[in-house]
C-alpha cells in the first residue's frame, strides 16, 4: 500500500499514464482512500487539462509555422 510520500513521487508519472499498471493501480487505491492526496490529484489534473485547452486554443501565425515547416524539411 501506498503511503503520501509514494504517491508524491508517482502523481505526475501517474497523470502521465508511464506507470506499470500494478503501479496505476495502487496509485488508484491510494487517491481512493486518501482525501488529501485525491484533492491534489484532481488539483493537479484540472491545471493540466487547463494547460492543454490553452494550447490548442492559440496558433502560431501561419508565417512562423512555414518556417518551421521548412526547417524540418531540411
Amino acid at each position: 500500500m501506498l503511503n503520501c510520500d509514494d504517491m508524491a513521487e508517482r502523481l505526475y508519472p501517474y497523470l502521465d499514464r508511464e506507470l506499470s499498471p500494478e503501479e496505476m493501480a495502487a496509485v488508484k487505491r491510494h487517491l481512493q482512500d486518501c482525501p488529501p492526496c485525491r484533492h491534489w490529484f484532481v488539483f493537479e489534473e484540472n491545471i493540466l487539462r487547463y494547460i492543454g485547452e490553452c494550447g490548442r486554443k492559440v496558433r502560431a501565425p501561419e508565417e512562423l509555422a512555414a518556417r518551421i515547416r521548412e526547417l524540418r524539411q531540411s
